[in-house]
């Protein structure tokens, strides 16, 4: 990891927007969050598919076949022998969980790509475990709500809702290396600190880097609002399931990877913004949500075995 600086930059912090906008508009494009693997999605998508049809799709992509590998034969699936074939690895994991790696292998590696050209002794995995749990969580929350999605936004929300830390380590390094060394309470602190720094805060910042992507305004505006979602003009639930997601995931011991943040206290998150607007007060909505989370949170580490 980068040492930390001794002190706040002054000089040129925060910084006016314009040149926080030139530094983003800089940070490359990325191919796969404009098609997140198409042809897969379109035949997982599909009744009519085969998972002969599926599978050789899957055996395209190296890195999508291997990571299918390792999550069929983790734990978390429990089987006696171990599977190699692919088509018998579609048949254990179904099409939700295959539309989730193919959403997460491609995005993964171009940030990848992108993070070894700028500060490759980050502790990138452990922000992609990270991403990876909140995208798992926040859609099992928003599941519980009745909000009608027949998409996959309620995954990328959760799995790109850090895009912004990955553009801050290419177009501002040394703020980033402060936001490491600095340590805080909680992720609303991260926020303040990013915005004394630079102008705006992780959240924008990504939320802007997939503007030019020309993603969902859903999407755009959970990344942007997910520290803040009571400050959302519109996709409120998106926003909110983010922010508890991301709360119960570093409560379970899966840190955001870039910071050094005091632990999650047990039940803090029932005092979010975030979860006000998802549950309400305290009733019987927010116990049943409580216990449906508990077991989620529970299963997460098994979870996420064999996925990177």
């Amino acid at each position: 990891m980068l040492p930390a600086p001794t002190s706040l930059p002054t000089a040129t912090a925060p910084y006016p927007e314009d040149e926080i906008v030139r530094r983003i508009n800089a940070c490359p494009k990325l191919a796969s969050l404009q098609s997140i693997n198409r042809a897969l999605g379109e035949l997982v998508r599909s009744e009519g598919s085969l998972n002969s049809q599926i599978a050789e799709v899957i055996r395209r992509d190296p890195s999508l076949s291997a990571r299918l590998l390792r999550m069929v034969n983790s734990v978390y699936f429990g089987l006696s022998t171990r599977v190699n074939n692919i088509e018998e690895a579609v048949f254990f994991l179904g099409l939700r969980q295959i539309r989730e790696l193919s959403m997460a292998t491609p995005v993964i590696e171009e940030l990848e790509q992108l993070q070894q050209s700028t500060s490759p002794t980050l502790p990138w995995k452990d922000l992609w475990t990270h991403s990876i749990s909140t995208a798992i969580l926040t859609r099992e929350i928003l599941a519980s709500t009745p909000l009608d999605i027949d998409d996959d936004t309620d995954y990328l929300v959760g799995l790109l809702h850090n895009v912004g830390k990955v553009v801050m380590a290419y177009a501002f390094p040394d703020e980033l290396r402060t936001v490491l060394g600095t340590p805080v309470e909680n992720p609303a602190a991260i926020c303040q600190l990013e915005r004394e720094l630079i102008g705006w805060d992780h959240g924008r910042i990504g939320a802007h880097y997939l503007i030019r992507h020309q993603l969902s305004e859903e999407i755009v505006t959970a990344v942007h609002y997910h520290n803040e979602p009571d400050r959302a003009p519109r996709h409120r639930l998106f926003a909110a399931a983010i922010q508890v997601a991301d709360h119960l995931v570093r409560h379970a011991g899966v840190s955001g990877g870039f910071e050094k943040i005091a632990p999650i206290a047990a039940d803090s998150w029932l005092e979010l913004d975030g979860w006000k607007i998802l549950y309400g007060a305290d009733g019987p909505e927010s116990m049943l949500a409580r216990a449906s989370i508990a077991n989620s949170v529970q299963r997460l580490p098994s979870m996420l075995q064999g996925l990177l």
